[in-house]
C-alpha cells in the first residue's frame, strides 16, 4: 500500500525487492482501450522511470488492459467448480482480485518473453 510519500514507497519496494531477490520488476502500465497512452499510463512511465533508479534492477512494464477482468473471470469460474453449477456465487474479495490480476499481467509478461 502507498504511504503517500513517494521516496519512502520506492524505498520500501527497493527493500522488499532485494530481500526477496528479485532480478527484474514488472509494472503494470494502464493503457486506453485503444492501446494509447493516456494521462494514467504517462504517470506510471513517469513512476516507472524513478523505479528505475530506486530499485536498482531492470523494470518492464506490461500492458494491463483487462487483467481485472480476466482474472475476475478466473476466480468465478473457480469458484463455480468449487460451488457446483447453479449455485449464487459470492463476489471474490478485491485484494483476492488484484492478486490474480497480478498474477495474469506476471504471465503476460512472461509469456511474451521470446518477443521483447
Amino acid at each position: 500500500e502507498r504511504s503517500g510519500d513517494r521516496a519512502d514507497d520506492h524505498a520500501r519496494l527497493a527493500a522488499t525487492a532485494a530481500e526477496l531477490g528479485a532480478e527484474e520488476v514488472v509494472v503494470g502500465l494502464p493503457l486506453s482501450l485503444s492501446g494509447g497512452l493516456g494521462p494514467a499510463a504517462r504517470a506510471a512511465l513517469d513512476e516507472v522511470e524513478e523505479l528505475r533508479s530506486a530499485l536498482g534492477v531492470p523494470v518492464h512494464t506490461q500492458d494491463e488492459r483487462f487483467t481485472t477482468v480476466t482474472a475476475t473471470r478466473a476466480l468465478r469460474e473457480a469458484d463455480g467448480r468449487r460451488a457446483g453449477r447453479g449455485t449464487r456465487r459470492a463476489r471474490a474479495p478485491k485484494g483476492a482480485v488484484d492478486e490474480a490480476a497480478a498474477a495474469v499481467l506476471l504471465q503476460a509478461w512472461l509469456d511474451a518473453g521470446s518477443r521483447r
